[in-house]
C-alpha cells in the first residue's frame, strides 16, 4: 500500500490515478494510523509553501513525517511536496520547511527574461547517478512553478533542467526524494519514473 497524504491542498487524485494505473494499491489519507501501515509515502501537492506548511502542521503530519524518514522508510515529494522537504521557502514570508534536504526554495529572477511561472515540457538532464532514473534517458517531463530549489549539496541533485537557470528536478537524500516536474503528467517517462520510485528497497 502507497500512502497519499491529505494535507489539504490539491492534485492528490491524479497522483492516486497514475498509480491505479500501475495497479498499485494506494489511499488518500490524512490518517497517521493509516498512513504509518503503509510500504511508502507520497507527497504532492500543488499551492503556496507557507499553506503546505501549515496544512502538514495541522494535523501534526510534519512530526508524524520527520518519525517517517528518521525510520528509513521512503517519501517522495512531488511540486510543492519536494520544495517542502528543504530547510525553508521564501515565497510569501520566510517559512521553515520539514527541513530533510539542504537547501531553501526562491522565486524565478525576472532577469532570465523567459516565462514565469515555468510551466510546459522540458528536458531532464542527469546530474548524478541513482537508481531513480533506471531505464531513464535524455526525456521530457512536466513542470509548473514559479519558485525552485536552490543552496543544494551537489550530492542530493540527481536531475535537474535548464531555464535560465540549473532548476533541481530530482533530488536525494538517503530515503528522502524529490520531483519538481509532475511525474503524473509527464506520459511514459513519468510512470517509469514512479516505477523506479516503487521499486526502491
Amino acid at each position: 500500500m502507497i500512502g497519499i497524504i491529505d494535507y489539504g491542498v490539491g492534485n492528490l487524485k491524479n497522483v492516486s490515478g497514475a498509480l491505479d494505473r500501475l495497479n498499485v494499491e494506494n489511499i488518500i489519507t490524512d490518517d497517521i494510523l493509516k498512513l504509518k501501515k503503509c510500504e511508502k509515502l507520497i507527497l504532492p501537492g500543488v499551492g503556496a509553501f507557507m499553506e503546505g506548511m501549515k496544512g502538514l502542521e495541522e494535523r501534526g503530519l510534519d512530526l508524524f513525517l520527520r518519525k517517517w524518514v528518521e525510520s528509513g522508510k521512503y517519501i517522495l515529494g512531488i511540486c510543492l511536496g519536494m520544495q517542502l522537504l528543504f530547510d525553508k521557502s521564501y515565497e510569501m514570508g520566510e517559512c521553515e520547511g520539514l527541513k530533510f534536504i539542504k537547501g531553501e526554495i526562491i522565486k524565478f529572477s525576472p532577469d532570465i527574461n523567459l516565462k514565469i511561472p515555468h510551466m510546459g515540457w522540458n528536458c531532464l538532464l542527469k546530474n548524478n547517478d541513482d537508481d531513480i532514473l533506471k531505464n531513464i534517458g535524455k526525456d521530457y517531463v512536466y513542470f509548473v512553478h514559479s519558485f525552485y530549489a536552490s543552496e543544494l549539496n551537489d550530492e542530493n541533485l540527481i536531475a535537474y533542467a535548464d531555464y535560465g537557470v540549473k532548476v533541481p528536478a530530482i533530488v536525494r537524500n538517503k530515503n528522502v526524494i524529490g520531483m519538481q516536474f509532475h511525474p503524473e503528467k509527464s506520459d511514459k517517462i513519468g510512470k517509469q519514473l514512479l516505477i523506479n520510485y516503487l521499486e526502491l528497497r
